[in-house]
C-alpha cells in the first residue's frame, strides 16, 4: 500500500488504458479493502487482457466461464459482467469524445482539483463532481460506478489530489523527502 501510495495514487492519467485499468480495479473494489484489489492486481491484468478494452469487449461466455473460476482475481459474476460491458460502453465515449481522458478530465475542467485536507477523516467519500460524473456514466450503461467509486477513481487517476497536506506527494510538499 506505502508504493502505492508514493509512486501512483494521484498521479494525473492521462492515458485511455490507465484509466479503464483504475476504473475496473475501482468497480471490483466496492464493498472490499483497496488491499485486497492491489494483491490481486497482477491476476486481473492477466486475466484482463492487460486492462485493453479492445479485447475485453470481445470476452464471450467461455472467457466468462474461465474468469469465474480465476482465484487471481475477485470471482463475483456481476462485478465480471460489469467489467466486460463497461469495456464496450468506455470504447463508445473514446469513438464520441476522441478518448476517455477527453471525456473524464472534463468533469474537472482538464487540470486536477487540489485540495488542503489536514486529516483524514476531512476527505469525503463524495463529491459533487462524483455524484455528476456516476449520474453520466449510468446514463451511458456503466455498471458499478456509483458515486463513492467515482470518487475513489478520481483519487486513483489524479483528477482530485487528496493526499493531505503534510504528505510529501501533496503539490506543495513536493520538496519533502520520501518516506
Amino acid at each position: 500500500m506505502i508504493a502505492y501510495h508514493d509512486t501512483e495514487w494521484g498521479n494525473p492519467l492521462r492515458d485511455d488504458r490507465k484509466l479503464f485499468e483504475f476504473m475496473l480495479l475501482d468497480s471490483f473494489q466496492a464493498g472490499l479493502s483497496w488491499s485486497i484489489i492491489l494483491k490481486k492486481r497482477a491476476g486481473f491484468r492477466q486475466a484482463f487482457a492487460g486492462f485493453d478494452p479492445a479485447k475485453i469487449a470481445l470476452f464471450n461466455e467461455d472467457k466468462f466461464n474461465e474468469l469465474i473460476i480465476n482465484t487471481q482475481i475477485i470471482r463475483n459474476k456481476i462485478k465480471i459482467l460489469a467489467a466486460i460491458g463497461n469495456a464496450k460502453k468506455f470504447i463508445a465515449l473514446q469513438d464520441e469524445f476522441g478518448s476517455f481522458q477527453h471525456y473524464i478530465w472534463g468533469f474537472v475542467d482538464f487540470r486536477p482539483t487540489v485540495n488542503k485536507w489536514e486529516t483524514e477523516a476531512q476527505i469525503p467519500a463524495t463529491s459533487s463532481v462524483s455524484d455528476e460524473m456516476s449520474t453520466d456514466l449510468k446514463r451511458r450503461g456503466f455498471k458499478f460506478v456509483g458515486s463513492t467509486i467515482c470518487y475513489a477513481f478520481m483519487q486513483a487517476a489524479g483528477l482530485v489530489n487528496d493526499h493531505l497536506v503534510h504528505c510529501f506527494r501533496h503539490p506543495f510538499n513536493r520538496k519533502l523527502k520520501h518516506r
